[in-house]
């Protein structure tokens, strides 16, 4: 890893938000789910989740433009699970839906650890997720259409959560837990070395202050070992 990569891969990092993120609830196309990631990942966003009933749904690479790498989608096979690990977060959960109760998207305090649910392209959001959520939220619309491209009102409300934070100093330093600002730096850091480490069960190494892995001759020996046998 150059000292370029590793400066950059430290400064993005030291931006993310481990309390903010996305639930998308049966968003099937494949450009909006990738567009969401984009702009979760641009907010400083880095898990995000989705519900997907069915297999068959994946990701567009050309739209997410790389974000993918950088965001894990973590798929849940229902809404009650989906909120359900959210809410062991200590996540609110604020929806986007036109309802009485509904509150201008920008009334919300994105401050605290805040899920965005938003829902699928033709029917919106579920009746089973509108009563799981603690807020529905609208944006005003002044023309004759009533509502916005899911991937489009996701990064309205994520950047309106992004500038209250900044305002707030919540990008000013690292709010990362080392654990997880270390296993970060590696796997992106050392993409290749992170997938062997997966399939041999082998622990992640520490990354020192130069971006250098540290770990002992046996873990290299280990990780030359499973070079070899993919390479025979």
């Amino acid at each position: 890893m150059s000292p370029e990569r590793f400066a950059r891969i430290k400064a993005v990092l030291a931006k993310r938000q481990p309390d903010l993120t996305v639930c998308m609830e049966e968003v099937h196309k494949a450009h909006n789910l990738s567009a969401v990631v984009r702009t979760a990942d641009a907010i400083g966003i880095h898990e995000v989740h989705a519900i997907f009933p069915t297999k068959g749904v994946r990701m567009r690479p050309h739209t997410a433009g790389g974000s993918l790498n950088w965001v894990k989608v973590h798929r849940h096979p229902g809404i009650e699970e989906a909120v359900g690990a959210l809410r062991n977060q200590g996540m609110q959960i604020v929806a986007t839906n036109l309802s009485e109760k509904a509150k201008d998207f920008r009334d919300i305090d994105y401050t605290r650890p805040t899920a965005l649910l938003v829902g699928q392209e033709l029917q919106g959001i579920s009746e089973a997720a509108l009563n799981l959520a603690d807020h529905h939220v609208v944006i005003p619309m002044l023309g004759m259409v009533q509502s916005l491209n899911v991937s489009v009102a996701s990064a309205l409300i994520l950047y309106e959560a992004q500038r209250q934070r900044q305002i707030a100093g919540m990008y000013e330093a690292s709010r990362l837990p080392q654990a997880q600002w270390q296993r970060l730096l590696f796997e992106r850091g050392y993409p290749q070395l992170a997938r062997q480490c997966q399939r041999k069960g082998l622990p992640y190494p520490m990354i020192d202050d130069a971006g250098e892995v540290q770990a002992d001759a046996n873990w290299w020996q280990q990780m030359r070992s499973a070079n070899a046998a993919m390479e025979a």
